[in-house]
Parts: structure tokens; C-alpha cells; sequence
């Protein structure tokens, strides 16, 4: 069973799927105080350490922990086009470049790099690519869609798994593992839940929300359900259906539900549980900390599970 360092932890859900996938979680790091709580309380035999990666003493470090895998997500907010017009966090994108030395000091077999496909476009990519391989691993470079991993969410991501015993490991390979039944949006609401929701048509709804549901509306006809699709150009008119996968979770709200009573069309946003089954957390992982923004917020950052826990299943085979 895989032994695992989680560098830019967050919420943990890439641990989870880790852990799915037969991975034993040693130690996470992250910046943010709520996030190491969170993976604590899901994960209570790892360690945690709240701090940035450049402040830790990674030689030390390297002296506890010897992992088979270093899984890594360092921040994507500058490598994101959700940013829109935000400046670029040059900082934010180094922290990329600053796994080399974990790689360094832990030396573990496998090295897993997660991050938005965009980073491609990095001008310092190709350099973290050949610097993971001048440390004697083979890069296979992939860009895997979650939905195809029976998750509940497209969640489109580039992840670099690197091995140096010079295993390959392409998307098909991953995706002949059993990764359980195709997933969509329907299957995260919690339908018994007593969620507030209010009508749609009401005073002071903005009338951008009203235009997407109309054209849901227009499409579907009258009494079915279906998801508003905020913030974001998503070009497919603000709605989705409920049967296909839910779109990318972001780190604010993004979502809401419209049903209908006695014909009358209701409106509320996913909750925070909802999210978590998007990301993979299923009925295994918890947010038992933080305000309905910052579980949100939780989500939007991590790695689906999904995803992750294919991967340390193949990884156990080789």
C-alpha cells in the first residue's frame, strides 16, 4: 500500500481518492488553517502542517517522511482563465517549481503534479518537466476529464504522473479500471433534504438568473428540473440538464437548483454536501468546519477524487 506526502492539501479530497485507491496518508501541507483542519478530521493519522511550502524545512522533513508518492497540487489561480481579468500571481505560479526540492529531500518513487491544463501554458512548465525528469523520472503527461472516471462532475485537469522506475501510464490504462457507474447531477442533490428555496420569479431576482431558467425552461418545458449555471462564460446558456455531469466545481457558488411545485418553478443553491459528493467525497469525506463559504471554497480548490483514486490504483499494480 502506497505511502503518500500531500503538498497543497486543501480539503483532502485527493487524499480521499488516494486512500480509495489503497494510498496511506502521511503528511499534508497547506496555508490555510481551515484546510489542514478539515484533512485532520478525515484523515486523524496523518500529520498536518499549516504553512506555506517555501517557509518548511525540507531537509528535516525529508529525515521523517520517506513516501512512495509525493502527490502535489500546487496553487492554479494564475494558471486559471477563471481568474478573468485578475493580475497575474507570478508568487502563485512558483510554488509549482517549489516541489523540486521535496522531490529532492524525500526522494519517493512516484511524484503526482495536479493542476488546470492552462499551466501548459506556463513559460516555466516545460522547465518543471525536465527538472522531474533530470531527477531520474519518466513524465507521462496526461489530461483527464473526471466525468470518465464515474464522478458527478467535468472536471478538466492536467495531471503529470512521474515515476522513476520508468513506468508509462497513459488515460486508457487508467480508465480500464473499474471505476464504478457513470454519475450525474441528479445523483449529488440530496432530494430528502429541507433546503430553503425560494421562487424564481420574485422581486429583485436579477434578470440574468431569470433569462438562463427561461432558456432552460424554453428547452425542457414546464415541471422539470434542472441546474442555473453561474459566474463564468460556460457558452451553453447558464443551464444544464440533470442527467449529465455537473460542470466544473469552482471556489464560489456557482450553482443553482430549479424544481417546481404546483407548477410553480423554486430556486436554491447546491449545498456544500452536494459539492463534496461532486468532488467524489461520496459519504466518506466531511466538512465538519468552516462557514458555507469556505466549505465552498474547500471544494473549489481540491482534486476530485475520482481522478486520484484511479491513479493510486494503477500505481498498485505496478
Amino acid at each position: 500500500m502506497p505511502t503518500f506526502v500531500d503538498l497543497f492539501c486543501g480539503g483532502g479530497f485527493g487524499a480521499r481518492g488516494a486512500v480509495r485507491g489503497g494510498g496511506i496518508p502521511l503528511l499534508g501541507l497547506d496555508s490555510w488553517a481551515l484546510a489542514t483542519k478539515t484533512y485532520k478530521s478525515n484523515f486523524p493519522d496523518a500529520d498536518v502542517i499549516t504553512e506555506y511550502i517555501e517557509n518548511v524545512d525540507v531537509g528535516a522533513l525529508g529525515q521523517l517522511y520517506r513516501p512512495d508518492v509525493l502527490l502535489t497540487s500546487p496553487e492554479c489561480t494564475s494558471h486559471s482563465i477563471a481568474r478573468g481579468s485578475k493580475p497575474v500571481s507570478e508568487r502563485s505560479r512558483e510554488t509549482a517549481m517549489g516541489i523540486v526540492p521535496w522531490i529532492e529531500s524525500m526522494q519517493p518513487r512516484w511524484v503526482i503534479v495536479e493542476n488546470v491544463n492552462r499551466m501548459k501554458k506556463w513559460t516555466r512548465h516545460n522547465e518543471l518537466v525536465r527538472t522531474i525528469e533530470s531527477h531520474g523520472y519518466i513524465v507521462s503527461d496526461l489530461y483527464l476529464n473526471s466525468a470518465e472516471f464515474g464522478s458527478a462532475q467535468a472536471r478538466k485537469r492536467m495531471f503529470l504522473v512521474c515515476d522513476r522506475e520508468g513506468s508509462v501510464v497513459t488515460k486508457e490504462d487508467l480508465l480500464m479500471i473499474d471505476n464504478g457507474p457513470n454519475m450525474s447531477a441528479r445523483d449529488v442533490i440530496d432530494w430528502g433534504a429541507i433546503y430553503h428555496s425560494g421562487l424564481l420569479y420574485k422581486h429583485g431576482r436579477a434578470s440574468a438568473t431569470i433569462e438562463r431558467a427561461e432558456r432552460a425552461i424554453n428547452h425542457l418545458g414546464r415541471n422539470v428540473p434542472f441546474i442555473i449555471v453561474y459566474y463564468g462564460s460556460d457558452y451553453a446558456g447558464g443551464w444544464q440538464t440533470l442527467d449529465a455531469p455537473l460542470r466544473t466545481v469552482t471556489t464560489v457558488d456557482r450553482f443553482g437548483l430549479v424544481t417546481w411545485r404546483a407548477g410553480e418553478p423554486y430556486l436554491r443553491m447546491l449545498q456544500p454536501d452536494e459539492l463534496v459528493k461532486a468532488m467524489g467525497g461520496r459519504n466518506e469525506h466531511t466538512l465538519p468546519y468552516g462557514s458555507r463559504r469556505e466549505k465552498v471554497r474547500l471544494c473549489g480548490n481540491g482534486v476530485c477524487a475520482d481522478v486520484m483514486s484511479a491513479i493510486f490504483n494503477w500505481i498498485g499494480q505496478q
